[in-house]
């Protein structure tokens, strides 16, 4: 009576009874499906003494006289019953995570095609900006170094570097590669290559333009300056310009001795070059042997034009670093959901090859079971 208790928790069967008709002869009332009758029709059915064709069997429920031994009849079906229901739920696990793999690269797909569409506009402004930019810092660059100390230039002054700012520029949002841990791996290996002497006094100061730099280093313990890592909501020249300024502002009131500028330089869509360079002071160009110094007019005077200049140069470059992280994020976001889709049609690929073995290893072994059960009614 186990045994038929086990038989009956099996949800296709509605009803296991036992009657003795004869000598070890049984009645069982069942209803399965056809795919399951299919596998038992290799044995001998008997209904009012009348042999039963497997056809028969596929339409509704039928009361069955079994001509065999009863307890080996129950063990030779409960075996079959229980094998058919655990391929079943193995083919139905891999048909789920076919479906989960399916849901996941439609998602893919949007998002790299909204990456495209950001990319073209991101890589539209810094292409137009960056010769400005670089002419720019040409010009600065010149100025600065054939001053010889004429002017006092505030924002060029070199000094001790006791107190160091860093302006690390990451994005908002993830899924986009090694692109934000590149650039924070970079910020910390500055930080313990150049200013490790600094760090260990506490005079490293982080300025994160972007959520995730923002968060890593928050979350780190590090000092942060939490006032600007929100500029990709609305980027525009007047926001970035605001941080700038606070740059700026910090150097000339000696509340730092060095500002750096850590960001990706936009090469393509699957290629970002990470930057750590000074943004303060103004470096000077090296002298090459044998080139003459760059000879400029000033109108008007030299120290006017440098007070009014500096600052809007320096506001530009931080700006064309910001839309280079912006191009740079967008390029290696719809990279990485490329390179996620194509890994999903090859994931793809192996499930369905496994969920097609699985379903021929269920056939292979009904036809056992069916030939196994012919053979010995024949023998």
């Amino acid at each position: 009576m186990v045994l038929c208790k086990k038989i009956s928790q099996i949800d296709r069967l509605a009803k296991v009874q036992r009657s003795i008709v004869g000598n070890f002869h049984f009645t069982f009332l069942f209803r399965l499906n056809r795919h399951e009758l299919r596998s038992m029709a290799g044995m001998h059915y008997l209904k009012n003494g009348r042999r039963l064709q497997p056809c028969q069997l596929f339409h509704k429920s039928h009361e069955f006289a079994f001509d065999v031994n009863f307890q080996s009849f129950c063990l030779t079906f409960a075996h079959q019953i229980l094998i058919i229901h655990q391929m079943s739920g193995a083919l139905k696990e891999v048909r789920n995570r076919i479906k989960s793999v399916q849901s996941t690269q439609q998602i893919t797909k949007a998002m790299k095609m909204v990456s495209a569409a950001k990319l073209r506009r991101a890589q539209d402004a810094i292409t137009q900006m960056r010769p400005y930019a670089q002419k720019l810092q040409e010009l600065l660059s010149n100025i600065v170094s054939t001053s010889d100390g004429e002017v006092s230039v505030a924002l060029a002054t070199e000094r001790p570097v006791e107190k160091v700012l860093i302006l690390l520029v990451t994005s908002d949002r993830g899924l986009c590669g090694g692109y934000n841990s590149n650039l924070i791996k970079l910020t910390k290996q500055l930080i313990s290559d150049k200013y490790s002497k600094q760090f260990k006094s506490g005079n490293v100061e982080v300025l994160p333009i972007g959520k995730k730099g923002y968060e890593h280093f928050l979350k780190n313990g590090y000092k942060v300056v939490d006032a600007y890592w929100d500029l990709f909501t609305g980027l525009s020249f007047e926001r970035v310009q605001s941080a700038a300024k606070y740059a700026m502002d910090a150097f000339e009131r000696k509340e730092v001795d060095a500002v750096e500028v850590v960001y990706s330089e936009f090469k393509n869509a699957g290629s970002q070059i990470y930057i750590a360079e000074s943004f303060l002071p103004v470096r000077k160009v090296a002298e090459v042997a044998g080139k003459k110094k760059s000879d400029f007019i000033f109108e008007p005077n030299k120290e006017i034009l440098i007070a009014e200049l500096m600052p809007k140069i320096l506001n530009t470059q931080l700006y064309k670093a910001v839309l280079d992280g912006n191009a740079s994020e967008h390029g290696a976001r719809m990279t990485a959901m490329d390179k996620a889709s194509d890994n999903a049609n090859e994931l793809l690929k192996s499930l369905k090859i496994s969920y097609n073995r699985a379903r021929q290893a269920a056939i292979t072994t009904e036809l056992t079971e069916i030939v196994s059960g012919a053979a010995a009614l024949q023998g």
